[in-house]
């Protein structure tokens, strides 16, 4: 297992990232993407095709060649060609096998092999195989299948694939090897009610479940299945937990909400410390979606009310929120990323 210290721990004297940042919105045209480099850059052209409606899910591929979105009616999953500089390329064919539902969750593979989609219908997820040509021939179901997918993570090590459901167990994980293993026992203490996000530790070594129903929020360690649930957080997120993120180096973990403040921060060392302050400038509304920047120098919120996306410095806590968009998303957005390093 790799060390914290080697998985984008912070350098010093490192520049600063500069790179895109990604947000999937309720609204044609349905995909923001703008420079990234201490701020907002002037948004990029849509792509060519369009996204056929509500963006719910936007990542890009671990290259940064690739950017993919899930979303509802249509093919409900775009995926286009990404150049920093250029923008979007012609969307790559629909994969030949339609998802049953919206997509509400996409990912990678950590190595790029692999796309994986989460939606509300039977089988409940897909993955592909994925190249420069687009999307391969759909790998089998899993047995069993989980129920409706609200998010989806592979392992940092890419040896297994986590969902978040909205019934119970509202987590179910799988080894991943180029298709489903069997999937592994369930934690013996369950998240409380239906589980929005997932999230594996850089180091591979915990997982998170964002969900509804204090406490909001339940982590795991993680060694090919579950270990004993960490205490939760002594101040809790405020209400149903839409979204969680680990900073790069591991040390933070963020927690997006449906109740002011919007957004929970705290240190992360095998467990919960002490939760950060409040940003000085909130989040104008529920919470949908968070991502740290590679360098984990800034954390951006995507939320329900103008101006959709909130962007921070971040440095063990929360600096002052940069400058909106010159472009904002037109209204609520639902998933946001930044392009890798």
């Amino acid at each position: 297992m790799l060390s914290k210290k080697l998985l984008g721990s912070k350098s010093v004297g490192a520049a600063p990232y500069s790179g895109d940042i990604a947000v999937g919105h309720g609204s044609s045209p349905y995909i923001s993407v703008y420079p990234w480099s201490s701020g907002f850059g002037t948004k990029y052209a849509d792509p060519a095709t369009l996204p056929a409606s509500t963006c719910n899910a936007v990542a890009f591929s671990p290259d940064g060649a690739d950017i993919a979105v899930g979303h509802n009616n249509g093919s409900r999953v775009s995926a286009y060609p990404w150049s920093t500089g250029s923008g979007f390329g012609t969307k790559y064919a629909d994969p030949s096998t339609s998802l049953a539902a919206s997509g509400d969750a996409v990912a990678f593979s950590p190595n790029g092999a692999d796309i994986a989609i989460g939606y509300a219908s039977t089988p409940y997820i897909s993955v592909f195989p994925w190249s420069a040509s687009g999307f391969g021939t759909k790998y089998a179901n899993p047995s069993p299948t989980p129920t409706v997918v609200n998010g989806v993570a592979f392992s940092p090590d890419g040896a297994d694939i986590a969902a978040a459901t909205n019934l119970s167990p509202y987590i179910s994980v799988y080894p991943w090897s180029s298709g489903f293993g069997t999937k592994y026992a369930n934690p013996s203490t369950l998240p409380s009610s239906s589980g929005n996000g997932v999230a594996f530790s850089p180091d591979g070594a915990d997982i998170a479940v964002a969900h509804n129903n204090s406490p909001y929020v339940s982590v795991y360690p993680w060694s090919s299945g579950f270990g004993t649930k960490y205490t939760n957080p002594s101040t809790l997120p405020t209400g149903n937990s839409n979204g969680v993120a680990f900073s790069p180096d591991g040390a933070d973990i963020a927690v997006v909400h449906s109740t002011s403040p919007y957004i929970s921060v705290y240190p992360w060392s095998s467990g919960f410390g002490t939760k950060y302050a409040d940003p000085s400038t909130l989040p104008a509304g529920t919470a949908r979606g968070v991502a740290f920047s590679p360098d984990g120098v800034d954390i951006a919120v995507v939320h329900s009310t103008s101006p959709f996306v909130s962007v921070y410095p971040w440095s063990s806590g929360f600096g002052t929120k940069y400058a909106d968009p010159s472009t904002l998303p037109p209204n609520t957005c639902n998933g946001v990323a930044f392009l890798p390093a």
